[in-house]
């Protein structure tokens, strides 16, 4: 029997909506950890928490370059002291929470650059597998309008399916879910489970930009209708989770932002949702209030919807159009693994390989050179 969901008959899935302590790393982090060992109890299997719950969407303030310069970089730079580093101590701790309470995490965070000299912030999505391995994390692609002030661009050497014990997972962030070409990238690798993760709900506000969409039909935001439409196209479960911010989850040195004029997260409220193979809501919408949207993922109702329309199979025309990606990364040079060049200086090292591999040591150096990158 081929494997759905890792072999098992149902998979339990979890959405969690919570407020972050905006801009806190250390709260949000134990906060993070507490819900963590609350979906456990709940026995979830995979769980997803909102666009940078860790710590905190900064595009709610919209001031721009063109203001006080001491309150702009104010803010800056508590984003950047607020955002983890992929292989830091943050990280660390989640790994061993998931290990420990046997469940995948999927993780919304501002990701600082670790490249030495860089002080760049990514909107990224951690996946943590049951076992504490970080399988990998995605950077937001392209942020969105006024996000643009706060995040770099990631790239396509990052988007990936994960097989895992309960199933093959994927993850966007937010509008990313909406570019269809990626979608289908990551569609055409096979994920069962799809999480996508947003900062809110929302629609056009008549006083500011946005304004919270709280009804049930969602008919002003896209949210509810993307995770139908991606659900029945992908024949697979879509978890999405919102993001939820209330007043008191600033602190002291914050509350000038927060009661600024140029701050509005009003529209974050919630309306988390999981929405089975089928396109239908299974669990949700959650609105103005922090909980685990969560729901029994069964194994039969994806085999169902693939015989009706199967989009890697026989409802597939792959012989009409080809679309080529480009997986690799755009890191600068600061980033670039430097292993070839160093053991291009490395003379010993060069003469034993050679003498292994019976080749010739010049020739040997021409290789590594070309795979380098190098001339010599």
């Amino acid at each position: 029997m081929k494997n759905i969901l890792g072999g098992k008959d149902k998979v339990r899935i979890g959405a969690i909506q919570a407020s972050p302590f905006f801009f806190d790393k250390e709260k949000t982090l134990s906060k993070a950890c507490d819900l963590i060992k609350e979906a456990a109890k709940l026995e979830c299997n995979i769980i997803a928490f909102p666009e940078v719950f860790i710590s905190g969407y900064p595009a709610f303030f919209t001031l721009g370059y063109d203001s006080n310069p001491k309150v702009w970089t104010e803010y800056l730079i508590s984003l950047q002291r607020s955002s983890i580093i992929i292989d830091g101590e943050e990280v660390n701790t989640l790994k061993e929470v998931a290990r420990d309470n046997n469940i995948i995490v999927i993780m919304g965070a501002n990701e600082l650059d670790s490249t030495p000299g860089s002080q760049t912030v990514f909107n990224s999505l951690l996946f943590i597998d049951n076992h504490g391995k970080l399988l990998g994390s995605h950077r937001k692609l392209i942020p969105t309008y006024t996000e643009r002030i706060y995040w770099g661009n990631g790239d396509g050497s990052d988007l990936e399916v994960y097989d895992t014990e309960y199933g093959r997972i994927s993850g966007l962030i937010c509008w990313e879910n909406h570019m269809t070409a990626i979608r289908s990238y990551l569609m055409t690798k096979g994920f069962e489970i799809h999480a996508c993760v947003w900062p809110g709900n929302w629609k056009r506000g008549k006083d500011k930009l946005l304004d919270a969409d709280t009804s049930m039909e969602n008919n002003s935001c896209n949210i509810q209708s993307f995770c139908k439409i991606n659900s029945f196209e992908s024949g697979a479960f879509t978890l999405s989770v919102s993001g939820i911010l209330t007043e008191n989850c600033f602190n002291k040195n914050l509350e000038k932002f927060r009661d600024s004029e140029h701050m509005n997260y009003s529209w974050s409220r919630g309306g988390s949702l999981i929405t089975n193979p089928a396109g239908r809501i299974l669990n949700g919408p959650l609105f103005n209030e922090e909980g685990i949207v969560y729901t029994d993922c069964y194994a039969e109702q994806i085999m169902a919807s693939k015989a009706i329309f199967d989009h890697l199979g026989h409802y597939s025309r792959p012989d009409l159009i080809n679309i080529n990606y480009n997986t690799k990364g755009n890191k600068y040079n600061g980033g670039i693994d430097t292993t070839l060049n160093n053991l291009l200086d490395n003379k010993k090292k060069i003469k034993e390989i050679s003498e292994k591999n019976d080749i010739e040591e010049k020739i040997l150096e021409e290789i590594i050179s070309e795979l380098a990158g190098t001339t010599n």
